[in-house]
């Protein structure tokens, strides 16, 4: 911590304490170079982790929203909860590893069906129909065939 004082780079903490709501940490510092006393305040700098939408607006992101959908999706499937908050840990990693701290419904979809293939074809199926919009039959049933001949 640099002292406003002298410059100088090097301190000592002499007392810490946290507020009341714990939600930040007061130190009271003394430099090593001139001496004198200084305090700091430390507090967690949180940059919501936003999505794009299809329309270009912007929203956070919420987990609790991705794993709605994807319990929706496996209604009635032999599809563990843990499962699920897998693949959302995973989406959240990947979008903490993203420099800009956003990602795109279309990313976060592709993402979602890729997992949902691998673990349950018929999840994957209910959650793509959503999220592709299939115009007709014709574009859903090229899907299953997709998967059909993937399988084999």
């Amino acid at each position: 911590m640099k002292c406003p004082f002298c410059g100088h780079l090097g301190d000592k903490v002499v007392d810490s304490r946290e507020s009341k709501e714990g939600e930040v940490i007061r130190r009271r510092r003394e430099c090593l170079g001139c001496g004198r006393r200084f305090t700091s305040y430390e507090r967690i700098d949180e940059i919501p982790y936003m999505v794009i939408k299809k329309d270009g607006s912007r929203e956070r992101f919420e987990r609790q929203k991705l794993i709605g959908g994807l319990l929706k999706a496996c209604e009635k499937r032999p599809v563990s909860v843990a499962s699920l908050e897998k693949i959302a840990d995973r989406v959240e990693s990947a979008l903490q590893d993203k420099p800009e701290k956003e990602i795109s419904t279309e990313e976060i979809g592709a993402f979602v069906m890729n997992e949902l293939r691998r673990l349950d074809k018929v999840a994957y199926v209910r959650f793509a129909s959503v999220y592709r919009h299939f115009r007709d039959i014709g574009e859903f049933m090229s899907e299953l065939k997709d998967l059909l001949n993937a399988k084999e």
